[in-house]
This record gives C-alpha cells, structure tokens and sequence, in this order.
C-alpha cells in the first residue's frame, strides 16, 4: 500500500528555518518522482520543490529559489524540504506527493503538514 506521511510543520517566525519530512512507503524511491507542494488559504495547489525521475534533475519555484533545498535519502525512503529564511508568504499546508506512473501527473499524496510563518 502506497503511503506518504510528511512532518516537521509547525510555527517559526519569519526568517527562520523549518525542515519537512516525507516518509514513503508501499513503493522505492529510486524509481519515480517526488516532492513537494503547498496550498495556502484560498489558493490553488503549487509546486514547490520536485525531483523528476525522467531527467535527475530539481525543481524549484522561483519564490523559494536560494532558500528551500530539497533533499532524498533513497535508503531510508524519505525525502525532505529544509526551508530557511521563511517568510509570512510561505504559510500553507505542504504536502508530499509522487509520480507513480511516470506520467509527470502527481497523483500519490500525504495528508499534509501545516507551515505557519508568523511573528
């Protein structure tokens, strides 16, 4: 069974740092896509940070370029989004979600870990 769990949301002030989890399991890493994406109040759902299985290489939305870095430990099946310099704008639930059929649709997702910047 397919499953993404994310942690490591919580309150920080703006400017400082937080650092998400994404635990997955039902699936290995190494073969597909994966990353990250929020949704703040009102908005759609956005990209944040993926790496694309098809070509190695890093996505990063030009909002959080210079200050998000992602980052995947294939042994242990996790990877993670360490957010420094975080600003009010950041705030949203960031989700976890993976590209199982190598379609570039990302269609596997966790429940969700809520990120507030606020001072």
């Amino acid at each position: 069974q397919v499953q993404l769990v994310e942690s490591g949301g919580g309150l920080v002030e703006p400017g400082g740092s937080l650092r998400l989890s994404c635990a997955a399991s039902g699936f290995t890493l190494d073969y597909y896509s994966i990353g990250w994406f929020r949704q703040a109040p009102g908005k759609e759902r956005e990209e944040v940070s993926c790496f694309s299985h098809n070509d190695n290489s890093t996505f990063y939305a030009d909002s959080v370029k210079g200050r998000f870095t992602f980052s995947r430990d294939n042994a242990k099946n996790m990877v993670y989004l360490q957010m420094d310099f975080l600003k009010p704008e950041d705030t949203a639930v960031y989700y976890c979600g993976a590209d199982l059929h190598g379609l570039g649709v990302y269609s596997s997702w966790g429940q969700g870990t809520q990120v507030f910047v606020s001072s």
